[in-house]
């Protein structure tokens, strides 16, 4: 029996733990702060379940994936349809036949296309050497101005021209009146919220949780009790900023309670305008199909990450890229630790990408025990 500390009961940590636990391993899981499931955490507010870090939609095409995480709730048929309002209009997402007869007028694909290929020719031989370009050479002016210019630089706290091209290196462009999102398969909201899932990951007599505990602050002592570790907050935290910090974006949640029953209509409505300072509004009541009378948004603004703030999104450049490679030197040297989740892999990843690199890695080390 091996002993591992799990540091964080986000999904990675949450999911490993579940499968170590379940072969017969004693597992710790720390976590600083006063409730589980990182930044899926849910909470239920007047009967609504409140994505209380940002909208979470599970989706997926890999069955394995999806089985995995319909063990522990019940999912509704929810798809993601979100709206963008610019410059006093509304918008469908992902760039379909409603966008592009809402700028043009256009009815047919044929149109569309030849639309997009007109604004497009002038850079098609061209290579892209920031995000401007990119999406200039992807969908052309009129798209990039209206839906991505102003909403990626509040994003990104940075102009479109000294972004990576990499970041949009593809732009889902459909010539149908399709207004889901996701190209996945599956797709849905647990019924009930998310942070039941993570309570049953955990709920094994092999796991303890201790909540409001911090590792950093005792990091040695926490090493020498246990066998492994694995660690899931930022890397470059973990070893003391010693090749200087990784740059991250930050998000602050606004959540207000309104006394009647539907707000925008919609879960996701994104705001491209500059002159908006967040990027979108969340009203969670229509996760769920909810008719409770009164309903709850939540408003995200985009900020640049400090030091004690949550980070949200790794700024996976050249520069930031190389700093986190020294880090990863210095992992390599450490056998005891591994470095999971979007904080200690320094990638963003959906809900399915962090399943599946979590029970890779439970994989990998049941079958070298």
């Amino acid at each position: 029996m091996t002993t591992y500390l799990i540091v964080g009961s986000g999904l990675f940590g949450s999911v490993f733990a579940d499968q170590m636990a379940k072969n017969g391993h004693r597992v710790t899981v720390l976590e600083k702060r006063n409730h589980i499931a990182g930044n899926i955490y849910t909470e239920e507010v007047n009967g609504i379940q409140v994505h209380k870090y940002g909208a979470h939609i599970f989706h997926t095409s890999n069955k394995k994936i999806w089985d995995y995480i319909n063990q522990f709730a019940t999912f509704n048929r929810f798809t993601n349809t979100p709206m963008a309002f610019s410059k006093g209009r509304l918008y469908n997402l992902p760039f379909n036949m409603h966008t592009f007869h809402s700028l043009w007028g256009v009815k047919t694909p044929e149109e569309a296309k030849a639309k997009i290929a007109e604004q497009t020719k002038d850079y098609e031989e061209r290579n892209p050497n920031n995000l401007e370009e990119q999406a200039l050479s992807l969908v052309g002016k009129d798209i990039y101005e209206a839906l991505i210019k102003e909403y990626t630089e509040k994003q990104w706290g940075k102009p479109c021209t000294e972004l990576p091209a990499f970041i949009i290196k593809r732009l889902p462009i459909r010539f149908t009146f399709d207004n889901n999102y996701f190209n996945d398969l599956y797709q849905g909201i647990p019924i009930g919220g998310y942070t039941q899932i993570v309570e049953k990951m955990l709920a094994h007599p092999n796991i303890e949780i201790e909540l409001m505990t911090d590792f950093l602050g005792n990091k040695k002592e926490w090493l020498e009790k246990f066998d492994r570790v694995v660690y899931t907050g930022m890397i470059d935290e973990f070893y003391d900023y010693c090749f200087g910090e990784l740059e991250y974006r930050s998000l602050d949640f606004v959540h207000e309670q309104l006394p009647y029953g539907n707000y925008q209509g919609n879960a996701v409505v994104n705001y491209i305008d500059k002159d908006i300072p967040y990027t979108r509004i969340i009203e969670h009541k229509h996760f769920e199909s909810g008719n409770q009378p009164q309903t709850i948004i939540t408003k995200e603004y985009p900020k640049e990450w400090q030091k004690g703030e949550e980070p949200f999104y790794p700024v996976n450049d050249q520069k930031n890229q190389k700093i986190y490679d020294k880090y990863m030197s210095l992992a390599k040297n450490e056998p005891q630790v591994v470095f999971g989740g979007r904080l200690g892999m320094y990638r963003y990843f959906d809900m399915h990408q962090v399943i599946e690199e979590a029970l890779n890695l439970s994989s990998k080390m049941l079958s070298s025990t």
